[in-house]
């Protein structure tokens, strides 16, 4: 642990003018209040402030799931990695849609995630902030930003990509651990999943026995507006249940007559939601017709427009004949197994 005092931790008399005493943290790190070889002079901060830099040990790091499959001497090559940060309250660390540019960890006060105006989560120490968004690229879905006087520690992702490449012994039980994270994360995901997909249907059948009240009671002045809300309801349940996102490494794209295409946003079987950038007009109600391009091959289809808003076009599909079908339940699964964990 590495501490620098100021004259108020001493009496008067005491008090010598500032002079550069050397404090030997416990392993070099780079940081901003830190020499190059590691030592800390203690006038290289406001005198009139006392300031502790916090030490961390590899038994700290361990009780981060990252790490707990790391050994001591490869945590021990990581510490030293990291830059040690000072932040002040109420600085943000990163907006929501920002890339990552570092691996993030809290080793001193508190961040709280944001989103929008809502706090969703408060981090403590010891604790890996965004790690997965680092790693990947993912752009942030959170506002990050401190509340409390805090010290962080982080490495820039190219630096950390660096350091792997000189120390494969440490970057697989990285690897294997962030994967560990990952597969726990997409099994907890299906189980939720799958517990609102059975709340939708519940959902779904009370309203329709609601419905089926609604015209088979008195009319009334309710009656009507009751009966088109749940009407609504039904079918918005009905139509965006299944939609599916393609991934990037399984782009679907719709061609049109004047070769023009505009890429699937999402999709299923019987519905197509496409970008606003679409050529054409495309009026709800009209018909519409192109060829859906994907990694597979190309299939023709065609539809009714449905709606348009700023969310896309949305298309409802004509049945497709059993060849073209299979195709596309082919891609479908395709893309239903991308988050699905046998």
């Amino acid at each position: 642990m590495v501490w620098a005092f100021s004259r108020l931790d001493f009496p008067a008399a005491l008090w010598q003018p500032p002079m550069a005493r050397r404090i030997a943290p416990q392993a070099p790190v780079a940081c901003w209040h830190c020499r190059t070889d590691g030592s800390v002079l203690d006038n290289d901060r406001d005198p009139g402030i006392q300031h502790r830099t916090m030490a961390v040990s590899p038994s700290d790091l361990r009780t981060i799931p990252l790490f707990q499959d790391i050994s001591e001497e490869h945590l021990t090559s990581l510490l030293g990695v990291f830059e040690r940060r000072q932040h002040d309250k109420d600085e943000i660390l990163f907006r929501a849609g920002d890339n990552p540019t570092d691996l993030l960890l809290l080793v001193r006060g508190e961040v709280a995630l944001f989103e929008g105006d809502t706090v969703r989560f408060r981090l403590r120490p010891i604790a890996l902030i965004g790690e997965l968004g680092a790693i990947t690229g993912l752009r942030r879905y959170t506002t990050a930003r401190i509340t409390e006087p805090s010290e962080i520690w982080r490495i820039p992702t190219q630096s950390l990509l660096d350091f792997f490449e000189t120390h494969g012994d440490v970057a697989f039980p990285f690897y294997h651990g962030l994967l560990g994270i990952v597969a726990n994360k997409v099994r907890r995901d299906a189980r939720r999943i799958e517990e609102m997909r059975a709340n939708i249907v519940r959902t779904q059948k009370a309203m329709k026995r609601m419905r089926d009240l609604v015209l088979e009671s008195e009319d009334t002045s309710l009656s009507k507006p009751i009966h088109d809300t749940l009407e609504e309801l039904i079918e918005r349940n009905r139509r965006w249940h299944y939609l599916v996102e393609p991934a990037k490494s399984l782009q679907a794209r719709v061609r049109f007559d004047d070769g023009s295409m505009a890429p699937v946003v999402e999709m299923s079987d019987g519905w197509l939601l496409l970008d606003n950038s679409a050529s054409g007009a495309h009026e709800v109600g009209a018909h519409w017709s192109a060829v859906l391009v994907l990694p597979s091959g190309e299939i023709p289809i065609s539809g009714t427009v449905e709606s348009t808003d700023d969310k896309g076009i949305m298309i409802a599909l004509d049945l497709l004949i059993r060849e073209y079908a299979a195709t596309l339940e082919d891609y479908l699964t395709r893309l239903h197994m991308l988050d699905f964990v046998v």
